[in-house]
């Protein structure tokens, strides 16, 4: 119920049956202007299905699991099994950081060392991900895209209707987000992909310069269902385990919602494999405050 998702859409849904439970894609959840070939959404299940792991290694269960199991039910995304055995340590070592990790999108003061990412890297190794870290002027080049897809989406058609819908919720609502978790409007010097949602109530202090995180980038081997479902399991592991190592974490999709700019970022990542996500990691500035807590959906609206 905690993974992340774009928009704090929750596109999930399960089936609990003895010994095993299913995930499966909620597409009535589905942003289809803002992820018209639904990879947000897939990298979002990934997410939840990592997740789903390690609450249940984290209370003793090991698990096997099967991907993409039914041809023929293409929102059956994952059957996760109950089985003999303890459960993996990399797992149960991140349960403690499930009601932790929050999506702080204010500047980072500082971004993560390379003893830290290649900690981040194995992670990612783990569910087949490579995790690419971008420097220098690639990282410039890459900002650089983040921001013109951030001024570009606003003319598709229905996207800014989606946006206003997911950050304006109703009163009571359990997703979306809300504008306590979004930061107030930037300084000179911000990029704009910092302020993709409408300026919030967060207050920050970026007096000191812009933002100096950490720019990685999720890629996988092709772009099949599985790899974009494999990415978001190796994102909800590299967002648990930086949340442990005390970093903050903020996903950017924003530029691979684009082809042109998925293009760009692809070949600031290496230009051999598929981007699925951006990560931005860092240490946030001093008395930056937490980030809160963001609402989540009632269990019975998401069991079947």
């Amino acid at each position: 119920m905690r993974a992340p998702s774009i928009h704090n859409t929750q596109p999930w849904s399960w089936r609990v049956q003895p010994g095993r439970i299913m995930l499966f894609a909620d597409d009535g959840r589905r942003l289809v202007a803002t992820d018209p070939d639904g990879r947000d959404l897939m990298v979002s299940c990934g997410a939840a299905l990592q997740h789903l792991r390690v609450a249940l290694a984290g209370v003793g269960a090991a698990t096997t699991t099967l991907r993409l199991p039914d041809p023929e039910r293409r929102d059956h995304l994952a059957t996760v099994r109950i089985c003999d055995g303890l459960p993996s340590h990399a797992d149960s070592s991140l349960f403690a950081q499930l009601d932790r990790r929050r999506s702080d999108r204010r500047p980072y003061a500082s971004g993560a060392p390379d003893a830290v990412v290649d900690g981040l890297r194995a992670r990612a190794g783990a569910y087949g991900a490579g995790l690419v870290r971008v420097e220098g002027a690639a990282r410039s080049r890459l900002v650089q895209a983040l921001d013109d897809a951030t001024a570009g989406q606003p003319h598709r058609p229905g996207y800014l209707a989606e946006l206003l819908a997911w950050t304006h919720r109703y009163s009571g609502a359990r997703d979306g987000i809300p504008r306590q978790s979004v930061p107030a409007a930037g300084v000179q010097g911000d990029g704009a992909h910092l302020h993709r949602f409408p300026a919030g109530t967060m207050p920050h202090h970026a007096a000191l310069g812009p933002d100096a995180g950490t720019l990685l980038v999720v890629t996988t081997p092709a772009d099949t269902p599985q790899d974009r479902l494999r990415a978001g399991e190796a994102v909800g592991s590299v967002l648990l385990a930086a949340t442990a190592a005390g970093y903050a974490t903020c996903p950017l999709s924003q530029a691979l919602e684009l082809s042109a700019t998925r293009t760009r970022v692809r070949n600031e990542a290496g230009g051999v494999e598929y981007p699925q996500l951006v990560l931005r990691i860092g240490r946030t500035f001093g008395h930056s405050g937490p980030v809160p807590e963001t609402p989540r959906r009632a269990l019975s609206a998401v069991l079947r």
